[in-house]
């Protein structure tokens, strides 16, 4: 588990310390005496019942505190209350603002440099996905949810794709692994990315900060949190960022792989009594990129890519280490989203809780992607999203007890509107190896549709059966319904006859699927013990089971018709055994646990070369097991030093009709019990380090790095050698000085990618059989400045 600095251990409505168990129930029974009971207001929330101070204090200098000389309580309320972290039985890793920042952490892909057993896999905002103990690679799939779970500030993301913005005013990270449901919003098999934003308070906040480096990078911030009334305080939050790209196209001499991105959260948090509270987000995202450009990796087993190539006269960049490519029309991202929330808390006369979440979102995205030629074969081809989605939550906290209780009901509303289109070019026929006239300057667009309605149930108790033991039982009872449809027209292009003719219509015809639907009910189960062996180090396990509704396919469907378009539920069995300790006096937090997850029915990706085209399948049982460690060691107070390591056993149990990789001459393939999942490393691992030494009264130096690193993998599932990812290792570096005061200076060098490594974070598969390639950041140096005022 990563720290929480002594700034951010302080309650930001009134700067109060951070709290033990012991002093949380403590100020709860002062409260029945007339004292005021400060409100948790979400899963980041500091503010644990503690005595409020009556009057403001001016500027935060949360970034003004030096390092801890012990490690400092990290309060969560994952489960719905206000504990630390290390009392909660399940797997947790805690990381907060300063950390993200610290680390120069501002995009969600780079998140897996921090978490343990974590992968990201991002081409663009529509082709991402989170995956945990290598469960969850299912991107660029409109009819699928993701294994697991994304929430910001309590309010849940359906697409993954919604969190490729830049972090921005974030109070604290939680990552929960297993599987989640029985008090998330949404059934998850493989875990929760649970991402707080930080609250409006009473204090007078301002904070400014720009950012330059490598590649034509500049980002600014500005941050202002302002006391309206004596009970409404509002925060305004807005970023800019704006980078060349970092891959050259040497068609025409520019870079790509960059681009405009830009955002702002507007809060506000009305508290006109001890018992009442209202937080209201409103908050809009936008990007304007040419992000999704793919490098070619390889030609496959039979080189046939670079003869087509060759064939029309195009000029692809063989060598991936160039980075570069050579592009005609060149790539295109456009994205635009945005939402409103409302949480409204009220505390009841009896000490429990009435909680209130109603939330809607938008997210639109259209691409340009462009062939990876220099010629006009396809000149554009993609599939743009609209999505709507509403969100419901109503639930209730018992008073604290002997047992724990929370019920509540969930309702998730979704409509989604998407478009798969290709503009083919002259030159389209005679690279595919088709009749004169087939595709050449033909169009075609297919649109789908789809609504989703699910309603859940759930409750979860934890019995303090004694001062050592406690006993959790959760349940979750999930119904969905989803209704699609999907419609190609006919394809628009110079009239053709005959061979040519056939073979338009059999890639481009018409097609209409009709209403279709999907009806699904999905139970989520936990039961778990945990025991305090001393009172610093806790024993835990836990059973868990998890399911995710089955997808549907927005694609027309190939041979197997309308019936290949539903894609059947993901069924997830988990069991846990770990520790977790807090040691030496503080000084050394040691945390481990054994996990092992079976899943039935996994959703997965695959490609169709015949069709060209991805699409959804279960891709048999999978088996994850493992090991994690984390740490935390405090060796004298001006060194922090944390990291993390996990090995992990993924494989298929049965996959006996798996696609087949383009080296093998065979239907289908079997990969039953081989090690074989998309982007599931067997091993990972972070280690940082922060030191920092005063160098008079007012000013500091510090100096962070981290290190991670990632065995190899494979890239796609038809589990080609062809498509292996190599194994890659990281270095990021910072130092800068810091001043306290009313005005607080804080000036930052840093590099990230520091020995500048060649890596890559996904791959993906091409025509005729080769293989294309999501290359990573090169090396970026930069320099930040930030004035808190």
């Amino acid at each position: 588990m990563f720290y929480a600095s002594a700034a951010h251990q302080r309650t930001r409505r009134h700067g109060a310390p951070a709290v033990s168990r012991t002093t949380i129930a403590a100020a709860a029974m002062m409260m029945c005496a007339g004292c005021v009971w400060a409100q948790e207001n979400g899963p980041n929330a500091a503010v644990a019942p503690v005595l409020i101070a009556a009057a403001d204090v001016g500027p935060d200098p949360a970034a003004t505190q030096p390092l801890s000389e012990t490690i400092q309580t990290v309060l969560v309320s994952t489960r719905r209350r206000v504990e630390s972290s290390q009392s909660v039985p399940t797997p947790m890793t805690v990381l907060n603002g300063d950390e993200l920042e610290a680390n120069r952490v501002y995009r969600a892909q780079d998140l897996q440099q921090l978490l343990p057993s974590t992968t990201i896999n991002y081409v663009h905002a529509r082709q991402m996905s989170f995956a945990v103990r290598g469960l969850g690679n299912n991107p660029a799939s409109d009819g699928l949810e993701g294994s697991v779970g994304l929430y910001l500030d309590n309010v849940y993301l359906a697409r993954p794709g919604m969190a490729a913005f830049d972090a921005l005013d974030i109070e604290q990270l939680e990552l929960l692994r297993g599987p989640q449901g029985t008090l998330f919003g949404k059934n998850t098999t493989a875990g929760v990315v649970n991402i707080s934003s930080r609250k409006p308070t009473q204090n007078v906040e301002s904070q400014a900060e720009i950012s330059a480096g490598s590649f034509g990078y500049v980002q600014g911030k500005l941050v202002l949190n302002r006391p309206v009334t004596d009970n409404l305080a509002a925060r305004l939050s807005v970023y800019r960022t704006q980078d060349d790209g970092y891959i050259r196209n040497r068609y025409n001499g520019t870079r790509v792989q960059g681009g405009l991105r830009q955002g702002l959260r507007a809060q506000a948090l009305y508290e006109p009594t001890k018992d009442f509270s209202l937080r209201v987000i409103a908050d809009y995202n936008e990007e304007d990129s040419n992000n999704g450009t793919l490098i070619f990796y390889n030609a496959g087993a039979t080189g046939k890519y670079l003869a087509q190539a060759a064939l029309v006269g195009a000029h692809p960049v063989t060598n991936p280490e160039d980075r570069a490519v050579t592009l005609d029309n060149g790539s295109h991202v456009n994205v635009h989203q945005g939402g409103v929330s409302a949480e409204a808390n009220w505390n009841l006369a009896n000490a429990s809780r009435i909680t209130s979440i109603s939330a809607w979102r938008t997210w639109n995205f259209v691409p340009h992607n462009d062939d990876g030629l220099d010629v006009p074969v396809t000149l554009n081809v993609g599939q743009s999203a609209k999505h709507r989605q509403f969100t419901q939550e109503l639930r209730w906290a018992s008073a604290p007890g002997a047992v724990d209780t929370v019920a509540g009901a969930y309702y998730y509303y979704q409509e989604l509107e998407n478009n798969a289109f290709t503009v083919n070019g002259p030159l389209a026929d005679r690279f595919n190896g088709n009749p004169a006239g087939a595709w050449n300057d033909v169009t075609s667009n297919s649109p789908g549709t789809l609504r989703v309605n699910s309603y859940a149930l759930f409750g979860q108790a934890t019995w303090h059966a004694t001062d050592r033991w406690d006993l959790t039982a959760g349940l979750r009872g999930t119904y969905e319904d989803k209704r699609v449809r999907v419609i190609r027209y006919a394809p628009v292009g110079p009239a053709v006859t005959g061979p040519a003719l056939t073979v338009r219509n059999a890639r481009y015809g018409a097609y209409d699927s009709g209403p279709l639907a999907l009806h699904q009910s999905s139970p989520s189960a936990l039961l778990s013990a945990g025991y305090k062996a001393w009172d610093d180090v806790l024993l835990y396990a836990s059973l868990s089971h998890g399911e995710k509704s089955g997808g549907i396919n927005l694609q027309v469907p190939g041979a197997a018709g309308a019936a290949s378009l539903l894609v059947g539920a993901e069924r997830a069995n988990a069991a846990e055994l770990g520790v977790k300790s807090t040691l030496l006096n503080r000084r050394l937090q040691l945390n481990a646990n054994l996990f092992a997850t079976v899943v039935h029915g996994y959703q997965s990706n695959a490609y169709d070369p015949t069709t060209r085209t991805s699409y959804l399948t279960n891709a048999g049982d999978v088996r994850t097991r493992g090991i994690e460690l984390e740490a935390l060691a405090i060796p004298v107070r001006t060194l922090h030093i944390q990291a993390n390591v996990s090995f992990n056993d993924p494989r298929y149990l049965t996959y006996k009709n798996a696609p087949c990789a383009p080296e093998v001459n065979a239907v289908s393939c079997d990969l039953s019990g081989r090690d074989a999942l998309v982007n599931a490393p067997r091993r990972t691992a972070n280690i940082g380090a922060r030191w920092e030494h005063p160098l008079n009264d007012t000013w500091r130096a510090y100096v962070n790095g981290n290190v991670s690193y990632r065995s190899s993998t494979y890239g796609t599932l038809d589990a080609s050698k062809y498509s292996r990812i190599p194994a890659y290792g990281l270095a990021n570096l910072s130092a800068g000085v810091r001043s306290n005061g009313e005005h607080a200076w804080d000036v930052q060098l840093w590099a990230r990618n520091l020995f500048d490594r060649q890596y890559y974070t996904s791959m993906w598969n091409g025509t005729f059989g080769s293989y294309n390639a999501v290359i990573g950041t090169p090396r970026t140096i930069g320099a930040t400045a930030r004035l808190d005022f």
